[in-house]
């Protein structure tokens, strides 16, 4: 009898035991692992127990994941920058190239600096730095000048009808010859005149373009006279105007050093 009574306890057990596996596999779920739409469909969810719900679709932020709102008065952040640009957390895309003529000044023509002055033609490639001095372009010549506390002085070697503002001529600089010619202690004292015998003071020289040798040995023979800020406008007056900066008409009389009246040909002399 106890055991008839056994063996009914056990058969009930396993249909029990079958049926709760059937229902928790129900539709292909597996038994652990069963889906959101799976649980959904429970037709009696226990009471204060909310139903589950799918999850989101890829791609959809999470909600923990959303973009503030902006504060009252303020227009909101873009949601994204253009692909392929950096970013800058004040102004949002940088530029991909702030200045594209800066390359153009520094282009490399393959011709090795010299601390000798030119003596050839003075119309041509030039190297790409000179010894004892500074290669400087547009916009750091724009910064340079903008500051004025720093009392730069600027150049012009060229000679011709257009200067960059404020420029003084030079010309007779760009001759080429030796560092202890006639040319040489003429700028010497045309130099300590200009700069109040000030060494550090910033010398910018320029001519033409980066194939003008005239500014390269007027920068030379600044350097060996002991000026220790002297800066090289490669570019010259080709790149000032292709950057829009404003130019003025040469001074159409110079004195030279010592000379009772202005000299006929400002290639002649000294502008101070």
């Amino acid at each position: 009898m106890r055991s008839s009574h056994t063996a009914v306890l056990f058969v009930l057990a396993v249909a029990a035991s079958t049926a709760v596996l059937h229902w928790f596999t129900r539709d292909g779920d597996p038994a652990p692992e069963r889906s959101f739409a799976a649980a959904a469909r429970m037709p009696n969810a226990p009471p204060g127990y909310p139903m589950p719900s799918a999850p989101p679709a890829y791609g959809a932020p999470p909600p923990s994941f959303a973009a503030p709102s902006a504060p009252p008065g303020m227009a909101p952040p873009p949601a994204s920058f253009p692909s392929g640009q950096p970013m800058n957390s004040r102004s949002g895309p940088l530029p991909a190239n702030p200045d594209p003529r800066v390359p153009v000044e520094r282009q490399d023509f393959g011709v090795p600096p010299t601390a000798e002055l030119h003596a050839g033609a003075m119309h041509g490639p030039t190297p790409a730095s000179v010894p004892g001095g500074q290669v400087v372009t547009t916009p750091g010549l724009v910064a340079l000048l903008g500051d004025r506390s720093l009392g730069a002085r600027v150049f012009d070697v060229l000679g011709g009808p257009e200067t960059l503002p404020g420029a003084i001529a030079a010309v007779p600089a760009s001759q080429p010859g030796s560092f202890q010619d006639a040319t040489q202690q003429q700028f010497g004292q045309f130099l300590q005149q200009t700069t109040q015998g000030r060494r550090d003071v910033p010398l910018v020289f320029y001519c033409a373009s980066s194939q003008c040798w005239m500014s390269y040995n007027a920068a030379l023979r600044a350097i060996r006279l002991g000026y220790t800020n002297v800066l090289w406008y490669r570019g010259g007056l080709e790149a000032w105007q292709a950057a829009g900066r404003p130019t003025q008409r040469a001074q159409p009389a110079s004195m030279a050093p010592g000379a009772a009246s202005p000299v006929a040909d400002p290639r002649a002399g000294w502008n101070r």
